[in-house]
This record gives C-alpha cells, structure tokens and sequence, in this order.
C-alpha cells in the first residue's frame, strides 16, 4: 500500500523561502517524497517526543555542500500510510530544532 504525503503550512513557507536562495531544494524534497509514497522512512526517529517523528538529511546541491551542510527535514509517520512533513531547514542557517518547537509544530498542523 502506498503513503498518502502531506505537507504542513509551516513546511510550505519555509520550503519557498529556501528556494529562493537554494533552487535545488525542490528536487531534493521530491525526491523524499517519492521515498516516503513507497513506503520507505529515510532518517533518524527522534525520541521522547511521544509520536513517530523523523528527521533526514537532504543534500544542497545549489551550494554543493551535500548531506552535513544540507537541508533537515522533520516529518510525522501518522499511521501506516499517512506521512506529515511538518518543517524544512537549511543547516548552515539553524542548529536543530528544539523539541518543544516540534511539539507546538505538530499541534498547529491539525
């Protein structure tokens, strides 16, 4: 069965800030999100956060930095066949994300 990919406000925003800057940024969600609808969960799960959230590391081919220096994004697992993406960030502008960030995050999407 394949994952139904949904995208928060917050995602949207950010993605089209960074795209802005970073146009290779597009492609590299794409990209995830074609992993997610086949059923993959490319990333780290985080912990004590009380849900099945991941976060992965996409690569900045605009400012060729790959993987270290690219993109994280944070996305919910909410059922077998439902992914949100809650957030995008670029590395090289933001440390991580706080956990109560990612918890007021997820309150908002619904």
């Amino acid at each position: 069965m394949t994952t139904h990919v949904d995208i928060a406000a917050s995602f949207n925003k950010e993605l089209r800030r960074l795209a802005r800057k970073y146009p290779s940024v597009a492609d590299a969600v794409d990209e995830l999100i074609a992993q997610l609808e086949s059923d993959n969960r490319p990333g780290i799960k985080m912990t004590g956060l009380g849900h099945a959230i991941y976060k992965v590391r996409l690569p900045n081919r605009s400012a060729r930095r790959g993987k270290r220096g690219g993109f994280r994004v944070i996305y919910e697992d909410q059922s077998g066949t439902l992914v949100l993406l809650l957030i995008i960030y670029s590395k090289t502008e933001q440390a991580d994300i706080p956990d109560h960030v990612i918890r007021r995050l997820i309150s908002d999407a619904y």
